[in-house]
């Protein structure tokens, strides 16, 4: 598992004073950094090196937050496919699951415009974080 803190922007809040809903989309993109890491460490982001494109993403707001209380981001590998894999995040504020959501990500190769199989040391890699019990 991977774990980000987020301390929200003022920026963030909507007219109520939640963090809009918009929001955790990039709170989530944030937390992915650590696993893009796992294949550019650097995060060069080279059209020639980096090998992943996102292909699908979902959220579900399950509470509401609010600015004044920092948000623990969690990150967990839910599946390893041959040429893609899924990250779930789960958004956390004051001890109460907020938002959930998934990105799945496909391994992809530029310059030729398709999926490849991810490399076998880098499915092991993704191992090392994968969710004993992923939700269905």
């Amino acid at each position: 598992m991977f774990n980000t803190t987020v301390t929200p922007r003022f920026g963030d809040m909507d007219i109520l004073g939640h963090i809009n809903n918009t929001v955790p989309a990039i709170w989530f993109e944030l937390a992915r950094n650590p696993i893009m890491r796992l294949f550019d460490p650097e995060l060069t982001l080279s059209k020639k090196t980096f090998p992943l494109i996102m292909a699908h993403t979902d959220y579900d707001f399950v509470d509401q937050m609010y600015f004044r209380y920092e948000v623990e981001i969690k990150s967990w590998i839910s599946r390893i496919g041959t040429k893609s894999f899924t990250i779930y995040h789960e958004a956390w504020q004051q001890g109460r699951l907020c938002v959930k959501g998934n990105a799945v990500i496909v391994h992809y190769d530029f310059n030729i415009e398709q999926s490849t199989p991810i490399p076998r040391d880098m499915i092991k890699l993704l191992e090392d974080h994968l969710m004993e019990n992923p939700a269905k």
